[in-house]
């Protein structure tokens, strides 16, 4: 039986809070003479005008992102990157000091750092050696005070997806709080989105993002979607104007360009799959874990001394040796086909 309740999960003093009231929330209307918000009325000094201040809502891009998405444009947040809708969630449900979330290591760096920044307390539950989700220790680690569950699939840093009936599991059995799915590398897998089944989960929130297959990492614009009263309530406390006008400019005039997203979708889990078969043929390399995403975890026999190699021939990947269940693995991002193929002759030649 379904017994969530938005209301007696979000932190009560927000339910009340008079959120800022912009200039741009009290006339949405886009022809006029603005004397409202203390604009430069001349123009930038820049070749292009950005004197106005942007919609704070973005809904043009809601509109155009809404069926591309399989969802309402009311379910669709954006954030200036994840990150943003991540400590948002955490403001928004967690009392400092007193409630804790529960992530799954090895993942995401930002929920923990977040959460850190929060003062929020952090219940670790490590995923089971494949890298899956421990289901019953994730329930049994489940408190009065726990608020958020996060889950991040495909998995950063592991590249698997996490089995489907173990998010349904966790999403079942966790009414209390918000179960977040990180989707960030959902565009490379084949397994399909939560986004457009959140009518049945009122208590799940859905992040990606335009920074990965989109190919848009510098415009910083990560999307989170979940049931109205939900986005509503992060619309509330976020920054006015948190997603610049240049970036939604861009993405007004470019979302409709979905080939990209399908074609580099394409290129780059071919480029994963014949790096594989490279990596495979080195000596070096004790394990190649299975990704559906962007990116490969490899095993190496002495990782440290080979990122550092591979730094000083400028070639940059990242260390994860350190990060539990992970021991002398690199993240390596696939690149380009020259870049790929660079990166292997100097494996062979450590």
């Amino acid at each position: 039986m379904n017994s969530f309740n938005l209301q007696n999960i979000v932190r009560q003093h927000i339910l009340s809070l008079a959120p800022y009231s912009s200039a741009r929330d009290e006339y949405t209307g886009k022809e006029g003479i603005f004397l409202d918000a203390n604009e430069n009325p001349i123009g930038s000094a820049t070749p292009e005008n950005w004197n106005r201040y942007p919609d704070p809502y973005q809904w043009d891009i809601k509109e155009k992102l809404a069926p591309i998405k399989g969802c309402r444009p009311s379910q669709i947040f954006l954030g200036n990157g994840s990150d943003e809708p991540i400590d948002l969630i955490i403001r928004l449900t967690c009392e400092p000091k007193e409630d804790n979330i529960i992530i799954l290591p090895p993942t995401y760096g930002m929920y923990e750092v977040s959460a850190s920044v929060n003062n929020v307390e952090i219940q670790k539950v490590p995923l089971t050696a494949d890298y899956q989700l421990d289901t019953e220790k994730i329930i049994a680690a489940i408190n009065p005070k726990t608020k958020l569950i996060f889950i991040c699939s495909p998995n950063n840093p592991t590249g698997n997806l996490i089995d489907r009936q173990a998010i349904l599991t966790i999403i079942e059995n966790f009414q209390q709080g918000i179960v977040i799915i990180d989707e960030a590398y959902n565009d490379f897998s084949e397994e399909p989105s939560f986004i457009p089944a959140l009518d049945n989960f009122p208590n799940v929130m859905v992040l990606q993002t335009f920074s990965k297959a989109w190919g848009l990492a510098a415009l910083r614009l990560g999307m989170a979607f979940a049931n109205e009263e939900l986005i509503s309530l992060l619309n509330k406390i976020k920054y006015p104007y948190n997603i610049n006008g240049l970036t939604q400019k861009q993405l007004i005039e470019n979302i409709g360009n979905v080939e990209f997203v399908k074609n580099s979708v394409k290129t780059l889990n071919q480029n994963r799959t014949d790096m594989i078969v490279e990596l495979e043929k080195l000596p070096i390399v004790q394990k190649i874990y299975p990704s559906d995403a962007n990116f490969l975890l490899v095993k190496f026999t002495e990782a440290k001394k080979i990122f550092d190699y591979l730094i000083e021939q400028k070639t940059i990947v990242r260390d994860r040796s350190k990060v539990i269940l992970c021991d002398n693995s690199l993240r390596i991002s696939i690149g380009t086909t020259e870049e790929n193929h660079h990166l292997i002759e100097l494996l062979k030649k450590y």
